[in-house]
């Protein structure tokens, strides 16, 4: 059995609880355990280039603006996918504070296109 979906979920599950290894609570404890069982659950599954399929690249990104309560920084990513299956994908916050929508959608744009 093959996955239809990338796993960029899992990728910013653990980047949000690794924000907290300094000062761990349990509530943090409770999310890593759901993420590992999430994993142990998800060992079959898989991505599955298939050679005569979709030779198209697509990329998709897209932001959020100043989700973050505590810097006001935005969030960005990206996913390419060739063949109906993810080969590069990405998710971090920006560097700067963007001041409009616009604008945290343009940094999300050139991180995607670098």
């Amino acid at each position: 059995m093959y996955a239809t979906a990338t796993r960029p979920d899992i990728m910013y599950s653990v980047s949000q609880v690794s924000r907290f290894m300094k000062n761990p609570k349990e509530i943090h404890l409770h999310a890593i355990k759901r993420i590992m069982r999430y994993l142990i659950g998800t060992c079959e599954l898989g991505l599955f280039y298939q050679r005569n399929r979709g030779k198209d690249l697509l990329g998709y990104t897209d932001s959020d603006y100043a989700n973050d309560v505590e810097d006001r920084k935005s969030r960005s990513g990206y996913v390419f996918v060739m063949s109906e299956a993810a080969i590069s994908w990405s998710s971090r916050k920006q560097p700067v504070v963007s001041l409009s929508t616009i604008e945290a959608e343009f940094i999300a744009a050139t991180a995607s296109s670098c």
